[in-house]
C-alpha cells in the first residue's frame, strides 16, 4: 500500500535519503503550507507510525531532529507541539548522526570487536572488566555512565587492533557531540533509564570463557537493547508523568469537594 510520505516525494528524493529525514522535511513543508501552525500538537508517535508506514525509532528520529532545530517542542506527556514556522527555503532541518544510527552502527563494529577480544583479552583486563560492572551497578548515574564507556573502551583496546579502537572511540565521541545523539540520551537520563547489569554480565561472562561467538552475540544483543530502552522507557516516562498529573488533577477536585 502507498503511503502520503511515499507520494509526497519525487523517487530520486526518495532513494537518497532516509525515511526519518523524509518524514521530518514532510512535516517542515506542512508547516510552511499552513497545515500546522505555532502552538499546534503534531500527530502522535503511533499516528505518524501508522499513517507512513514507518518504524517507531525513524518517526523518533525524525521529531528529534526537528526539536533539535527549535521546530517543535516536545512536553512530556502531551505530545510534540510547533515551535516556529520554517522562515524561508533555506530554512529546513540539517541531520547529523542519531542515536538509532549510532547504535546500529556499534552493533556491526562493537560485535565483531567482542568477538575478536574474547581471542585475546588478558586477565587483566577481565579483572577491570568486573570492576567496572560492579561500578555500572552501584555507582551514581553520571559514574555509572562513564564506567560503561570505559568497559567498552576496555573491550575495544583488548582487540589489539588499533584502527578497531580508533572506530570505538570515535563513536562514543559522537554520542556525546551529535545533537540529535545528546537529545536523546538527555531524556533517557531524565527518565533514569541506566546501563542494564545483566546485559553487561553476559558480555563479560562470554569473555571470560573467551567464547567469540557468545561474546558477539551479547554484545549485539546489549546494544539492541540500547534502542529499546531509549524508545520504550523514554516513552514510558512520559506516560507515567501524564498519570501522574492526572492523580494529582483528581486528587485536587475530590479535596475541594470536600471543603
Amino acid at each position: 500500500m502507498a503511503t502520503r510520505l511515499n507520494a509526497a516525494l519525487p523517487s530520486s528524493s526518495a532513494n537518497s535519503e532516509r525515511l526519518y529525514q523524509r518524514l521530518a522535511r514532510m512535516l517542515i513543508d506542512e508547516m510552511a503550507s499552513g497545515r500546522y501552525k505555532v502552538g499546534d500538537r503534531l500527530p502522535a508517535e503511533r499516528e505518524l507510525s501508522i499513517e507512513h508506514n514507518m518504524s517507531r525509532p525513524a518517526v523518533r528520529e525524525a521529531l528529534i531532529a526537528l526539536e533539535v532545530q527549535g521546530f517543535i517542542e516536545v512536553r512530556v506527556g502531551a505530545g510534540a507541539f510547533v515551535r516556529r514556522l520554517p522562515g524561508d527555503s533555506d530554512d529546513r532541518p540539517q541531520f547529523a548522526v542519531t542515536a538509532f544510527e549510532l547504535t546500529e552502527a556499534r552493533m556491526v563494529f562493537e560485535g565483531e570487536s567482542a568477538a575478536l577480544a574474547a581471542v585475546h583479552i588478558g586477565d587483566d583486563e577481565l579483572a577491570e572488566l568486573e570492576k567496572l560492572v560492579e561500578q555500572i551497578k552501584d555507582a551514581p548515574f553520571d559514574a555509572a555512565e562513564d564506567a560503561d564507556r570505559s568497559f567498552h573502551f576496555v573491550i575495544a583496546k583488548a582487540t589489539r587492533n588499533t584502527a578497531i579502537q580508533m572506530t570505538i572511540e570515535e563513536f562514543w565521541r559522537i554520542r556525546s557531540t551529535s545533537p540529535e545523539c545528546t537529545l536523546l540520551h538527555d531524556k533517557a537520563r531524565t527518565a533514569n533509564v541506566r546501563p542494564v547489569i545483566e546485559e553487561h554480565n553476559a558480555i563479560l561472562a562470554a569473555l571470560r570463557e573467551r567464547n567469540p561467538a557468545a561474546a558477539r552475540v551479547a554484545m549485539r544483543a546489549h546494544l539492541a537493547a540500547v534502542m529499546d530502552h531509549l524508545l520504550f522507557q523514554t516513552e514510558e516516562r512520559a506516560i507515567e508523568e501524564a498519570r501522574k498529573a492526572v492523580a494529582n488533577t483528581r486528587a485536587r477536585y475530590r479535596a475541594a469537594a470536600h471543603v
